[in-house]
């Protein structure tokens, strides 16, 4: 492909274009670079040996950029990391196009006259929020005050009467690369004209950043870079893209830089990008944090085809209950039925076909232990027919608890001001099928879309002392295809999913991060009562807790061990059983997880 066929090709914004112009400027020091675009945002990820040189690479697409003039591209998203590494060092925003608004000393933008000369202007009050981090003018430094403070700017409104004063709130800069400078006050135009240095960069304030429908986030975007674009060039002619933007940036008027410090140029994902990335998609304290208390299989007793009933149902959960107080949500996968439908689609009498039948009123009793989210999508939740699945959904949600299993449908559950979007899969297709991964990619865009947090209940996989280990494979039971967990949470958690719960194998298994989100593959057993297995390790079972950010990234979390007794009721573990089978089944099927858990059986993020 030619020089002039990738130039035009950059300039109508295509990403691999793109992406080649990047790195024919960049490759030279060891950055590698690819693009991505979705809607009107250029998505750039930065990777080499060491971290990427902020000021630098900022300089390189900031004016290449602007030398392209793409007229689809409004904002520039720019990611660095180290190769390997899954969280940016650094992150930064360009927004090529800025608004005809003028701040003043503190609030950092660029001032440009209006094309019409004939406008007027008028002053009006600004209320600066608290924020996290304040930009001292001429200064790179990030000091700790908070402020809030009334200033006036000057606004130019090009043919427009004077109005009236109003009170409005904007974000100031929070990260100030380059040096702002004023013109003298005696200009003709009275009007302030502010230089920027070659860098050019506006963090907008943090409300205004909207990326589409504020859906997008940071490791989502990261892991869905394209991979090479079709995009075909020979050496010559990437020799003269090189070489023609080269001299295109060059002829750029140039503007004193201040200098700047590699420590700061080279900072960790800090306390800033926390609080921008966080605002992109709500605008959610990032601070708030979601406790979330997760357990695997539950059947409380059956009566069918014969009672096996506890005499006293409510000593079912009494051991367990204080384990499951003190969070937001509590969820569980109910492996059974809440109904008195009579007749039973199963056929009895094998030793492999069992029906679960509890009674409607131990909806109670489940809401009484702590619960407040259920899956019902699993292998018994049809034991009595489509009559029985119902049910099942009418009984929980009448006790304000939320049953999430139907097929195609999402339920919302807002905590703290933060709405979590739940849906629950199995490897049957009159559930969300974990077998239909265009299905279940397009349900997780669509709850992305509509809640901050998406989190995903699982139920595959093979089952017994066998299925300990999680593998990225296909997985089979008795000749059914019960799925490939690996693959479809990864999937998943690519389109936007936070959180993967996973149950089914009757053991626990290995949990992992993959892009900052927590995946627990099996958690095992909770309660049995006659009708489980808790012999050996099918007895092991956990509270799993977990700690999660307005983003629904893993923070911390810790397992609060369980054991079986022989009728499959569930006490709390002091051998920590389940800890150490976890922390083994991690080492040997995800040994470069950033997941580590101690003897205790906390659960944290190893240093990068």
């Amino acid at each position: 492909m030619s020089q002039a066929e990738i130039l035009t090709q950059a300039k109508q914004g295509d990403p691999g274009a793109i992406e080649l112009l990047i790195n024919q400027a960049l490759n030279n020091i060891g950055i590698q670079a690819r693009a991505n675009t979705q809607k009107n945002n250029l998505h750039i990820l930065l990777e080499a040996s060491e971290l990427p040189d902020r000021q630098t690479c900022i300089k390189v697409i900031h004016q290449g950029m602007k030398a392209l003039g793409v007229p689809s591209i409004d904002v520039v998203n720019i990611y660095g990391r180290i190769l390997g590494h899954t969280i940016p060092g650094w992150t930064e925003v360009i927004k090529l196009h800025q608004p005809k608004i003028c701040y003043p000393a503190g609030v950092e933008t660029i001032w440009w006259q209006p094309e019409n000369k004939n406008y007027s202007q008028e002053s009006f009050t600004l209320t600066l929020p608290y924020l996290p981090k304040k930009v001292t003018l001429h200064n790179s430094e990030i000091t700790q005050k908070k402020r809030k403070e009334e200033v006036d700017i000057s606004v130019i409104y090009p043919n427009q009467p004077p109005r009236k004063k109003s009170k409005l709130v904007i974000t100031e800069k929070i990260f100030s690369p380059h040096r702002i400078e004023r013109q003298s006050s005696n200009k003709s135009n009275k009007s302030l004209w502010l230089l920027v240095s070659t860098i050019s960069i506006i963090l907008v304030p943090i409300f205004t950043i909207f990326f589409g429908s504020q859906t997008y986030r940071l490791n989502t975007i990261i892991s869905n870079i394209f991979s090479p674009h079709k995009i075909s060039h020979s050496k010559a002619s990437v020799a003269e893209v090189s070489q023609s933007v080269s001299e295109t940036i060059s002829t750029r008027k140039n503007i004193q830089n201040p200098q700047t410090t590699p420590t700061q140029n080279k900072l960790h994902l800090s306390e800033i990008s926390e609080f921008i990335l966080s605002s992109i998609k709500s605008p959610i304290n990032p601070e708030t944090r979601i406790t979330i208390k997760a357990v695997g299989d539950i059947i409380p007793g059956t009566n069918y085809p014969k009672n096996k009933l506890h005499p006293r149902k409510k000593e079912l959960f009494a051991s367990v209950k204080p384990l499951l107080q003190n969070a937001d949500i509590v969820f569980g996968n109910f492996e059974s039925t809440l109904t008195s439908y009579p007749n039973s689609r199963k056929k009895m009498g094998s030793g492999r076909v069992f029906a679960f039948r509890t009674p409607p009123d131990y909806r109670h009793l489940l809401k009484d232990a702590g619960f407040n989210v259920l899956s019902v999508a699993n292998n018994h939740s049809f034991d009595f027919f489509k009559k029985g699945f119902e049910d099942t959904i009418t009984n929980i949600q009448t006790t304000g608890m939320q049953a999430v299993g139907k097929k195609g449908k999402i339920i919302y559950r807002k905590v703290k001001g933060i709405n979590i979007g739940f849906i629950a899969f199995s490897n049957y297709n009159y559930h969300n099928s974990i077998l239909d991964l265009d299905s279940a990619k397009k349900l997780v865009q669509e709850a992305d879309k509509n809640a901050d947090i998406v989190v995903i209940s699982v139920h595959a996989g093979a089952e017994g002392t066998r299925a300990l280990r999680t593998k990225n494979k296909t997985e089979y039971f008795f000749g059914e295809n019960r799925g490939n967990k690996v693959l479809f949470a990864h999937k998943l958690i690519d389109e936007g999913a936070d959180l993967i719960l996973g149950h089914g194998p009757h053991v626990p298994r290995a949990m992992e991060i993959y892009q900052g989100k927590l995946i627990a593959y099996s958690l095992g057993n909770f309660m049995g009562y006659r009708t489980l297995s808790s012999k050996g390790k099918l007895g092991y079972s956990l509270v799993l807790e977990l700690d999660i950010n307005s983003r629904g990234d893993f923070v911390s979390g810790k397992i609060l061990p369980v054991h079986l007794n022989s009728k499959g009721i569930p006490y709390h573990d002091k051998l920590g059983r389940s800890i150490k089978l976890i922390k083994e089944l991690i080492k040997k099927d995800f040994p470069k997880t950033m997941l580590e858990i101690n003897s205790k059986g906390e659960i944290t993020r190893k240093k990068e």
